[in-house]
């Protein structure tokens, strides 16, 4: 059963915090009364991101597509701030590729990054959740998980054992105060678009800005995400009040996605 009795602010770990839709989604928690800690690989950027913020904000640095690294940072975030209360695993995409174009040591890599990452995290901060009766872990991935693209095979297949395993583990803690959710991102703004945006054009043999233009295309609100908006969906699975949210995938994508389950 789940107590919104609270010592203090809530904990959140945001991944991938240093920039894009992780700083953005640090800024939506800090805005909700939460203490934030940044996790991402290079110190340089985190400690420009937390003085940006303001606010409570302090950062470890840690690769979380190392799964001991990712539980051990859960492990250090607890030990210093007495609780974690919101996980946000959110991680950078893969590269680009056919899903027999892309090489055998690229899928073990990937495979940590989308789903051994994040279930070292679940795995570390789940049970202490579940204790107190409070916890959030809200995932980041793709809506290649409703509408596999081709062109993205590893995040289309690995995001979706991932998804697969949220939902065992929201099942798994729903009794305790406990949800674990995804947020299916759709085209947002953010380097990742670009990236993807001049692989597809480099394929088509088309410059960067038709390519663009086609992307935009297919998108009803006629434009990207901003990183913010992804961040509002994230701040609300996070909340008490989406406590009866559970196991789920929010698709944040302007009307993109055509599979409607």
């Amino acid at each position: 059963m789940e107590t919104n009795q609270h010592p203090g602010p809530r904990v959140a770990f945001v991944g991938g915090g240093a920039g894009g839709i992780g700083a953005a989604a640090a800024a939506a928690l800090l805005a909700t009364g939460h203490r934030v800690v940044l996790a991402g690989r290079t110190e340089k950027t985190l400690a420009e991101t937390a003085s940006a913020l303001g606010g409570p904000v302090g950062y470890r640095v840690c690769d979380l597509a190392v799964p001991a690294a990712a539980a051990d940072a859960v492990t250090r975030v607890r030990e210093q701030y007495g609780s974690l209360d919101v996980v946000v695993a959110n991680t950078g995409g893969p590269a680009p590729g056919g899903v027999f174009d892309v090489p055998a040591e690229q899928w073990h890599h990937d495979l940590d990054l989308l789903l051994l990452g994040p279930l070292a995290l679940m795995r570390a901060a789940l049970p202490a959740m579940a204790e107190r009766g409070f916890g959030r872990v809200v995932v980041t991935t793709s809506t290649a998980v409703r509408q596999p693209q081709p062109a993205l095979a590893a995040s289309t297949v690995l995001r979706s054992a991932t998804t697969s395993a949220v939902k065992l583990a929201a099942r798994e803690y729903a009794d305790r105060g406990v949800t674990v959710n995804c947020v299916a991102v759709g085209a947002t703004l953010t380097p990742r678009r670009l990236e993807v945006v001049r692989g597809r054009a480099d394929a088509a043999g088309i410059d960067v800005a038709t390519a663009m233009a086609q992307d935009l295309a297919d998108i009803p609100a006629g434009r990207a995400a901003a990183p913010g908006e992804v961040a509002a969906a994230v701040a609300f699975l996070a909340s008490a009040e989406a406590g009866y949210v559970n196991g789920t995938v929010l698709t944040v994508d302007g009307g993109r996605t055509e599979c409607p389950a």
